[in-house]
Order: C-alpha cells, then structure tokens, then sequence
C-alpha cells in the first residue's frame, strides 16, 4: 500500500507492525518515561490521541505503565478462518503473533458467552507455546486482560521481562486504559465516517436550519425547491442518526460542522 512502511499491514482501524525481536524491545528511556506516569496522567496523555496515528504509541504507553515489553491486541469475539484477521495492532515478534493468533481462536470457540462476561478485566496469565523464538530477556509467560468496547470484546496480551512478577491490578488497569483508548478511537472515526457523508449542500442546509429558517426560506436562499430541501433535511438526519432538526442542530454544532 503506497505510504506504508515495509512489514506494515492495514486492518480495520488501525495500523499493525509486524516487527523481529530486536525491533520488539521498547526503548528504554520511552518505557521508563512511560512506567514514572501516574494512572491520571496517562489517561490525559491517552485524551489528546486525535486519531489511528497514535493508537499504538498509546497502546506502548499503557504496556509501559503495566510493567511489561510488548503488547498485541486482538478481537476476542471474532471467529474466523482467515488468518490473523483477528489481529488489531501488535509490536510482538511475527512468529509468535502467529503461533498465538491459533490459540486465541482455539479459547474463544469453546469459551461460552458467561465465561466471556465474567472474564472481563480479570488478569489470566499464561505460558507461550514451545518453541516460540522469544526475544532476549523475555519471559514465557505472559499475561492477558479482555475488555469490552460497544458491541465488540479485545484481549489485550503482554509479553514479560524475564524474572519480573506482573502486578494484576495493573494489568486489570491497563485493560481499563486500552478500554478508554479504544472507545476514543473508534468514537472519532464513527464521527469522522458520518461527517464525510453530509455533502456540501446537506451541510449548507444545516447552517441554514441552524439559523432558524424554514424549509420555505432556504428554499428561496438557495434558489431551490421546498421540496429538494426537505428531501436534504431527510438525508441529513438519517446519516446522522438524529430523529428532528433540533437534534440533527444540536449534532451539527456538537461536530463543529455549523
């Protein structure tokens, strides 16, 4: 894909790296910045992520706040045969995204839908499977948290220092913080997708409408007929999800688009 470094794929809403072993080892300065912050400056530092651009260097902070090297994180709910595909964003090494990918899928297919609930920011720790070519001074243990955003469940995994004990609150804090991460993130694109769907004269109208004119009078401003306007005001709450021109006002200036 043009713009793409080589080794990096697009999927869904953001970006991921597949990286090798010397290329998973966090910086150590970035991750002891990292691990100094406290839960509520990370979480103003998480606020100012505007877009998928920061989605990962957010996700290396909060893998530097709960004490560990690298993370990877997948959707926890989606079946599927096609490989990886449940893979949102990682900077583990690729051979072992690929040997865990199997296993996620292998414990979600026969995990019920209350075992999935009751999961829930519940830390599980376990070992990776043998063989994996880990990196220098990493555990084989790792460790877990799954947390739920809209209608979609993630479990977000880390790899470990080798002879460090992982706290679990922290761990269950930083599913906490990936959670508000990703409600950012997908909250964003959901607004931008919608706005990117008003055209320029559904938005003129809006401004219109904003300003407390009537199908009638914007009709005449804009040398059309009442009823193209109204067939406008239709288009613009049904992209908007807004049921009355109060609301679909209120949207408007909420988005800054009036």
């Amino acid at each position: 894909m043009p713009g793409m470094k080589p080794g990096t794929r697009k999927l869904d809403t953001v970006t991921m790296v597949y990286q090798n072993p010397k290329e998973a080892e966090s910086s150590p300065v970035q991750a002891s910045m990292a691990a100094l912050l406290t839960q509520e400056q990370l979480l103003t530092q998480l606020a100012l992520v505007r877009d998928e651009s920061g989605f990962s260097a957010g996700l290396a902070d909060i893998t530097a706040y709960a004490g560990a090297s690298a993370f990877l994180l997948a959707r926890y709910d989606l079946a599927t045969e096609q490989n990886l595909a449940n893979i949102i964003s990682s900077n583990w090494p690729f051979d072992i995204v690929r040997l865990i990918d199997g296993e996620i899928l292998a414990i979600c297919g026969r995990t019920t839908e209350i075992e999935k609930c009751t999961a829930t920011l519940q830390p599980g720790f376990g070992l990776l499977p043998d063989g994996a070519a880990l990196p220098e001074n990493i555990s084989r243990q790792h460790c877990w948290v799954d947390f739920v955003v809209g209608h979609m469940r993630y479990r977000l995994l880390f790899l470990l220092p080798e002879n460090v004990i992982a706290s679990a609150e922290r761990i269950r804090q930083a599913g906490l913080l990936a959670s508000y991460l990703m409600s950012i993130v997908v909250s964003r694109k959901t607004s931008t997708d919608r706005d990117a769907d008003l055209t320029d004269r559904e938005i003129e109208c809006l401004y219109w409408i904003a300003e407390g004119k009537t199908s009638e009078e914007i009709a005449l401003i804009l040398g059309i007929s009442r009823n193209t306007i109204n067939n406008y005001i239709t288009s613009i709450m049904r992209k908007t999800a807004t049921r009355n021109r109060p609301e679909a006002v209120a949207y408007a200036v909420r988005n800054h688009l009036v």
